[in-house]
């Protein structure tokens, strides 16, 4: 559908079945929205403020949970614009900028899975020479790698694609991912061979080395004494979870274009809603939960907010 001579909007068809209980659906998505920023936000401020928290665990940690906040952000704002809109279209341009962002931070999101693993490991495995490895120039790079590797990598298909001849203009979904494929009027080889190579490089590759690094722990901490075994649960399970927990998510996003005539357009809605909902919440309740330091922190933040209340509350009872 062309609404003028220069823009192409397409039609996000996800939303046809909902629009009776939308304003519903709008309160629960504008709720976990700002719990997602608050709960991550949170999170990253505590690392950034307290200083025992200046080391390149916790540094990752708040880099994982902002990216949450980011791909979050990505999807959300248009998410409740459409929820409280007749019509729920997004321009063509705009809707190859969201898939981009959507895959890149996904991306992003299973590189600092890796780039943890591998601090774990060095952490563990390695623990007289961790403060030479895991130096402050380290992390930068390792942290600038996770983030730019992705961005660059798939800007290659978003560049094809924006010149591409278009079919059809409407998207089942409600916002842009890689349903977008159904747009097209003609598959192209070029790309199927590039995202191969692509989710090999920022999925598959990763999620080895993760399975690798986590094997070298396991091996490690059976031979080692109580301490070190205590030590790599209490650090480790806490990535694992949140690590299954993606992959699952990441599973399912690769395989809902492959049963799309088979799949139920509500159970599509209902499961991709889950897919922006509990990952990005799943994470920071991990993280406050499991991680001793960050727990601790959190409590002393709660602590010191419920002095100001109590303070503020008899200055303005007098």
């Amino acid at each position: 559908m062309a609404a003028d001579s220069n823009v192409t909007y397409i039609h996000l068809d996800g939303f046809v079945e909902m629009q009776k209980y939308r304003y519903v659906y709008f309160v629960i998505m504008f709720t976990a929205y700002l719990l997602i920023i608050f709960s991550n936000i949170t999170i990253v401020v505590v690392v950034l403020l307290h200083q025992n928290l200046h080391q390149p665990m916790y540094i990752f940690i708040a880099a994982l949970l902002l990216n949450s906040v980011l791909l979050s952000t990505n999807i959300y704002p248009k998410l409740l614009v459409d929820f409280l809109s007749k019509k729920q279209i997004i321009s063509y341009p705009g809707c190859l900028l969201q898939c981009y962002l959507y895959y890149s931070l996904s991306s992003s999101e299973f590189l600092l899975l890796a780039v943890m693993a591998y601090d774990r490991y060095v952490s563990i495995c390695k623990p007289l020479q961790y403060p030479v490895i895991m130096r402050r120039t380290v992390v930068f790079l390792l942290l600038v790698f996770a983030w730019v590797l992705p961005l660059c990598q798939i800007v290659v298909p978003l560049l094809i694609n924006y010149h591409r001849k278009l079919c059809t203009f409407r998207l089942k979904g409600f916002f842009c991912n890689n349903t977008m494929n159904y747009l097209y009027c003609v598959s192209s080889r070029i790309l199927f061979i590039y995202g191969t190579v692509a989710l090999v490089d920022l999925v598959v590759v990763p999620m080895l080395f993760i399975i690798f690094t986590y094997a070298n722990i396991l091996i490690i901490s059976c031979r080692s004494s109580k301490s070190v075994r205590s030590k790599a649960t209490n650090t480790c399970l806490p990535h694992l979870l949140v690590l299954i927990n993606y992959s699952c998510l990441i599973i399912y996003d690769i395989t809902i274009v492959k049963l799309d005539g088979e799949f139920d357009r509500t159970a599509r809605f209902l499961i991709s809603l889950q897919t922006l909902v509990y990952n990005p919440l799943f994470n920071p309740i991990i993280y406050g939960l499991k991680m001793k330091e960050i727990n601790q922190a959190l409590k002393r933040l709660v602590h010191l907010l419920g002095k100001i209340e109590s303070r503020l509350g008899r200055l303005a009872t007098r």
